[in-house]
Order: C-alpha cells, then sequence, then structure tokens
C-alpha cells in the first residue's frame, strides 16, 4: 500500500512539474519556458519550419516570453530600413 501511494505522489508531481513548463521543438533544439498558469494548453509545441510566426500569435506563449526566445534562436527582428 506505501508502495502505490508513494507511486502516486512521484506520478503527481511529475504531472505538475510538466504542466508548469511549455516545452518547444524547435528546428535544431528544445527550449523550456515556465508558465504563467498550470494548463495543459501549449505544453509540447511544434515549432519547426516556418510555425514561429503562429508561435508569436499565441498570448499565453507571448506571456512566458517566447517573442524573446524565438529572437535568441533567429536573432533579433530588425526593422525595415527606408529607401532613400
Amino acid at each position: 500500500m506505501k508502495k502505490i501511494l508513494l507511486m502516486l505522489v512521484v506520478a503527481a508531481a511529475a504531472g505538475y512539474g510538466l504542466l508548469s513548463y511549455h516545452f518547444i521543438l524547435f528546428d535544431n533544439n528544445l527550449k523550456i519556458i515556465k508558465k504563467t498558469g498550470i494548463r495543459y494548453e501549449d505544453t509540447f509545441v511544434d515549432a519547426r519550419g516556418v510555425k514561429k510566426l503562429g508561435l508569436a500569435l499565441k498570448p499565453e506563449l507571448i506571456a512566458a516570453g517566447i517573442n524573446d526566445v524565438i529572437g535568441q534562436i533567429d536573432g533579433p527582428v530588425k526593422k525595415p530600413q527606408e529607401i532613400k
């Protein structure tokens, strides 16, 4: 009985830990960002290829700091310069 209770506590702690972070798979690496709240939404996110723009539009990911992570991976977004 003690083993079952211990396994349930460990499983609950692991589930809580997984739901507290965004796991974002980019082309070459995996980034982990702390969530602003504990929810199932956007726990595991696929950002390979051109899906990065879609990430920058999700309010929960913006609050968690996805724009900073995309900037670290692709470099800072530069504003277009005027043509003279």
